[in-house]
């Protein structure tokens, strides 16, 4: 099928992440997928949370939220609590990244990773994991560099990317107004070894058949590779 912006069924959106992007932040990057726009920020505190106390380990915890202009009508900000859609983001976010982590490497460090969507047209979640790696390991370096600790918690490389059904095709990497009118719809997240950290899949429209789940998987893993050579280029310059 023709898709909207003229891709192949297997190809990505354009992908530009800039490293850097928030001085104050120990690690930090602008991820810029396709029209969505995601700032993502790592930060350390030395303090971790009661149930870690005496454990010898650190944590990590994540925040999401959509700004106000992000979106065609208004997102009213979140003040004074996280709406029910960016409570389940923010903990997937959490889960993937916490996933390949050895916190032994960082005792008594909470790393928060606060990821804010500038533009949204679908995969906000994934752009916020795969820019959440990139800050974090940013946010690493710079702890290693400052000798503040003395190995890297990061056991592998990560990425995150979405698939879909739309007129019976399998897609990889909706855009909104494919993903909003998908007859199925899946984020997938995996290290660089291909073992997967979380699989969401949703028949919005009808149930997915086996062959089409495999196709969606296939179409996922490669988008992953290709996802992680870019936070190579960036990471290990």
């Amino acid at each position: 099928m023709s898709r909207i912006d003229g891709r192949a069924p297997d190809q990505l959106r354009n992908l530009h992440i800039t490293p850097g992007f928030m001085p104050n932040s120990g690690g930090s990057c602008f991820i810029e997928w396709g029209n969505t726009r995601v700032l993502v920020t790592a930060n350390a505190d030395w303090k971790i949370p009661p149930f870690l106390e005496g454990t010898g380990r650190g944590w990590l915890t994540a925040e999401y939220a959509m700004l106000p202009g992000s979106t065609g009508v208004r997102k009213a900000r979140e003040r004074l609590r996280s709406d029910s859609r960016s409570i389940e983001i923010q903990r997937l976010i959490g889960r993937s990244l916490r996933s390949i982590m050895d916190f032994t490497a960082i005792p008594q460090i909470t790393i928060t990773v606060d990821a804010d969507v500038v533009q949204a047209d679908g995969g906000t979640r994934t752009a916020s994991i795969t820019g959440g790696y990139v800050a974090v390991a940013l946010l690493i370096k710079k702890l290693l560099t400052d000798g503040l600790i003395e190995r890297s918690p990061l056991g592998t490389y990560l990425a995150a990317v979405s698939a879909g059904i739309l007129n019976e095709t399998p897609l990889l990497d909706l855009c909104y107004q494919e993903d909003s009118r998908a007859q199925a719809d899946m984020n997938y997240v995996a290290a660089e070894s291909g073992d997967v950290c979380e699989i969401q899949i949703s028949g919005e429209k009808r149930p997915v058949s086996p062959e089409e789940l495999s196709a969606l998987f296939a179409l996922c893993k490669k988008g992953v590779r290709a996802l992680i050579d870019i936070q190579k280029e960036i990471l290990e310059k």
